[in-house]
């Protein structure tokens, strides 16, 4: 599934689970503009996917695997996981909480 798709149908899902309508959204986007998103015509902003999450109640990271587990239908929640958490322990890209 081609990943603007794959976010669109992520977004729609996670906003049904949680009985949210698209105008439910509005202080964020617009129903026309969040109607685009589902239908994957088009992607969000990195900021636009924090606002999304905001309203649906999860973190950003939750709509994006969603999307790329859907991508990869070969990829489970697990591998996915392990394989953000190797390359951020390799790119020493995690903050130390000391």
């Amino acid at each position: 599934m081609e990943l603007r798709k794959a976010f669109g149908t992520a977004l729609k899902t996670l906003r049904a689970s949680r009985k949210l309508t698209q105008e439910d959204f509005s202080q964020v986007s617009s129903r026309t503009y969040l109607s685009t998103l589902e239908r994957g015509l088009k992607s969000p902003t990195l900021e636009k996917v924090d606002e999304l999450a905001s309203v649906i109640g999860v973190h950003p990271m939750t709509l994006l695997a969603s999307s790329y587990l859907r991508v990869d239908s070969n990829l489970d929640q697990d591998e996915l996981f392990a394989i953000v958490r190797r390359e951020l322990l390799q790119a020493d890209a995690v903050p130390s909480h000391e």
